[in-house]
């Protein structure tokens, strides 16, 4: 593991220091994200200017689970947002080079290409989340304020997961980093807003078929002091931890799957 780890952080401070030979050209990516993402916290301040609550949730409250969401992708994004990219690969042939090099292929998929601009798309998050603390009246006690760093890190590792298991699933189905932006992606923008605006069905679907609900809807009830809309029993609002763990060893084992399955391209 540590020596995953050390491949990780040489191969990611390569491609930072790339980034940063072109300095314009990386703070204009940067600020694009910023400014990119800044607009979806636009479409919903714009709509708040019409209404007083979305079901049942006042403006602080959804910057609240807008940004927590945010911050989660956009951490997971960071680290393993490239696995989804490796359909590419697989379709051209170029996993075979990562097979041959001696670091594990999931770094070198991980890790190729580290996009340190996507740091534009965090910081607009925590911005929005400094905001939102700021705003909101809430009791803070101590398992409040413990649960708060962990649905971020919980959250990250779910939708890291997440772009594992997309990638995993491209060694079947080629490239469909598309299909897959629908769970990831799509996953941001379902939990960007609160669960009481959706159908019970697909709130069920998206906390217990994906668990995208242990990202940020579950836990930020019991920070935001509201029953959750399931009516679950309240250890569920504790629960991002397992359900990161169990999604993990899910990726973990689709993704050895996969590489076991690769048969390049016969070319």
């Amino acid at each position: 593991m540590a020596d995953a780890l050390k491949a990780f952080w040489w191969i990611a401070a390569m491609w930072i220091r790339s980034a940063f030979a072109y300095r314009t050209s990386f703070l204009m990516l940067a600020v694009g994200q910023f400014v990119v993402t800044s607009l979806d916290f636009v479409v919903i301040f714009i709509m708040f200017s019409h209404v007083k609550s979305l079901g049942g949730f006042v403006l602080p409250e959804v910057a609240f689970l807008y940004s927590t969401s945010g911050v989660a992708i956009g951490l997971a994004d960071l680290v393993l947002g490239n696995a989804e990219r490796v359909g590419q690969r697989i379709r051209s042939g170029e996993f075979d080079v990562i097979l041959i090099r001696p670091v594990p292929a999931f770094v070198q998929t991980a890790a190729d290409n580290f996009g340190i601009h996507r740091l534009g798309r965090i910081t607009q998050a925590t911005a929005v989340f400094v905001w939102s603390l700021v705003a909101l009246d809430i009791d803070w006690t101590w398992d409040r304020i413990l649960l708060v760093p962990l649905m971020l890190i919980c959250g990250a590792v779910i939708f890291g997961a997440i772009f594992v298991l997309g990638g995993a699933f491209q060694f079947a189905a080629g490239d469909a980093a598309e299909v897959m932006n629908a769970f990831t992606y799509g996953g941001n923008v379902l939990t960007q807003y609160p669960p009481t605006i959706y159908a019970r069905k697909l709130v069920l679907a998206a906390t217990f078929a994906i668990p995208l609900g242990f990202v940020n809807w579950l836990p930020a009830m019991h920070v935001l002091g509201r029953p959750d809309a399931l009516g679950l029993p309240e250890a569920f609002q504790f629960a991002s931890p397992v359900a990161a763990v169990v999604i993990s060893s899910l990726a973990a084992l689709a993704w050895r799957a996969g590489v076991r399955s690769y048969r390049s391209t016969g070319s």
